[in-house]
């Protein structure tokens, strides 16, 4: 049997519920006799008569208010389906999962969802924290949040906060009696804390830069770690030097708890981008945690975060 169109079979539901070819046809929005000729095609093609028609009166046959009952719960189920989407576009709700690095978890994302998720109540947020480079379509991802230099030039990338800087940072303790480093190459004369890298596994390489001159210098030191918050507690444990955002050892250079070196070769580079696939589409609960995360200079306070190499 040849299956019937969906709007024939919502024509025949129209007819059964007014019991009028009149008034259905005002509601489908066509003539009459339009409508006539739809239930006439649909009984052609099914094979059996699915209304009774007099001068007066319509009325639907037994396989005709069969067909009628089969088919309205799945009807009713589709309008609302429907109708529960356009209520989420009016207001923003459901569920937006990120991947975020270690860096910028709590300096530049946690300050923005927590705005979000006090104004926005049907909005939840799944975020998973992982230091690689997250293909987020293949993951089943909404947006990922990266520093801006090493994102991939298809994704649409939205700035979340300012520029950063790594910085070379060891204790007071740890740099007595010796001769601190004036050039990146001086490193190789100190004991460093290694970070491996999470997407690879390979050592990072310390990255500095001055004016035009870039190096990238492979350090040594007692141990080797793959998170950022390690690496700075053993520079606080006195085993080394560490290259960490700036953010988490401003206070504690300020105080003279930490000494940093090599200032001159450690520039700023661009800071943490949210990126998606597409501008088409976006959902309404991640338009809002996009806008509600969207670097703002001249309204925003400095939430410089860290690098993660």
């Amino acid at each position: 049997m040849i299956r019937p169109d969906h709007d024939d079979l919502r024509a025949l539901l129209a007819v059964v519920r007014e019991r009028s070819f009149t008034r259905a046809a005002a509601q489908l929005g066509t003539s009459q006799s339009a409508l006539s000729r739809t239930i006439a095609g649909l009984e052609a093609q099914i094979g059996v008569r699915l209304l009774n028609r007099t001068t007066r009166a319509v009325a639907p046959t037994p396989e005709g208010e069969r067909l009628a009952q089969g088919v309205a719960p799945h009807f009713a189920a589709i309008d609302a389906a429907v109708d529960a989407l356009g209520e989420s576009l009016a207001r923003p709700s459901g569920l937006v999962r990120l991947t975020v690095d270690e860096g910028s978890a709590e300096t530049v994302v946690w300050p923005g969802l927590r705005r979000i998720l006090h104004a926005w109540p049907e909005i939840s947020v799944e975020v998973l924290v992982d230091n690689g480079l997250v293909d987020i379509v293949a993951a089943g991802l909404d947006a990922g949040v990266r520093s801006g230099d090493i994102l991939a030039r298809d994704m649409v990338a939205v700035p979340i906060g300012p520029d950063l800087r790594m910085v070379v940072v060891a204790t007071p303790a740890f740099c007595a009696g010796r001769d601190l480093p004036r050039h990146p190459r001086d490193l190789a004369a100190h004991p460093c804390i290694n970070f491996r890298l999470p997407t690879r596994g390979g050592i990072y390489a310390w990255e500095f830069s001055r004016g035009r001159e870039a190096l990238r210098m492979r350090v040594e030191g007692p141990l080797t770690v793959n998170t950022l918050a390690l690496a700075a507690q053993a520079m606080r444990d006195d085993l080394g030097f560490a290259f960490l955002p700036e953010s988490g050892v401003t206070a504690d250079i300020a105080a003279g708890r930490l000494i940093q070196v090599l200032d001159d070769w450690c520039e700023p580079y661009p800071g943490y981008h949210l990126y998606y696939p597409s501008r088409a589409h976006v959902s309404p609960a991640l338009r809002v945690v996009i806008d509600g995360l969207r670097w703002r200079p001249a309204h925003s306070v400095s939430t410089e975060g860290g690098r993660t190499p």
